[in-house]
């Protein structure tokens, strides 16, 4: 599979209204970190050709709650910290559909599936226990697919490779413990069909977006 490199993105200034807490702030931002995120996500057709039409009400966008959970490893250079990080995530975005109608994105019924994310951040300390922070890196996800041509049900597994960009805030309540809150984006451009036999198809292009607003809570070790 084609393995897009994503580029960081410059961070995005959030607004912060945190009470202040008293903490030690010495080396707040290093180390392994561990915690889980949650939030909206919505996934649309990357094209801008309308594909609705008179017979079908073809949905081209969905959207639910992601969560998932998230590790990495950070190292606080004074006033910038880098790092990395991956994730596991699932959603609950899906197609609606009644009367029949199993269009989704032009292929059925469409039901968002795991999401694997491995990437990089840089950061700068706006305050000794707030990071302003930019990412970036590959995605990998899934979209289960059911298609219905009036006699038979099919299911398939779209398998997408794509990246991601983002922008977020961290904020540490004390040296062990963090929440943060972060806009990303995905961009898929690469996929395979997988057939319940296991039979895949070659690689062929497509053009999916994700966008996703997330809250997270974590522990330093």
């Amino acid at each position: 599979m084609n393995k897009a490199t994503a580029l960081l993105v410059a961070g995005t200034m959030l607004a912060a209204a945190t009470p202040a807490m008293a903490q030690d702030t010495d080396s707040t931002f290093t180390g392994f970190r561990a915690g889980v995120t949650a939030g909206y996500d919505a996934v649309q057709a990357g094209s801008s050709v309308d594909a609705d039409n008179e017979r079908n009400n073809n949905d081209q966008s969905i959207d639910g709650v992601a969560y998932g959970v998230v590790a990495g490893y950070d190292v606080d250079l004074g006033g910038a910290v880098v790092g990395i990080e991956g994730e596991y995530a699932d959603s609950t975005a899906k197609t609606e559909f009644s009367n029949g109608d199993f269009e989704g994105f032009g292929f059925g019924s469409v039901d968002a599936g795991r999401d694997l994310y491995i990437g990089a951040r840089v950061g700068a300390k706006v305050a000794p226990d707030v990071l302003l922070y930019a990412k970036g890196g590959y995605t990998n996800a899934k979209l289960n697919i059911l298609t219905n041509d009036g006699t038979t049900e099919t299911r398939r597994d779209f398998k997408l490779d794509g990246w991601r960009a983002g922008a977020g805030l961290e904020y540490a309540i004390n040296p062990r413990t963090y929440v943060n809150f972060e806009y990303r984006y995905s961009n898929y451009q690469d996929g395979e069909v997988v057939f319940a036999s296991g039979a895949t198809t070659p690689d062929f292009n497509v053009d999916l977006d994700r966008h996703q607003i997330m809250a997270g809570v974590g522990m330093r070790f």
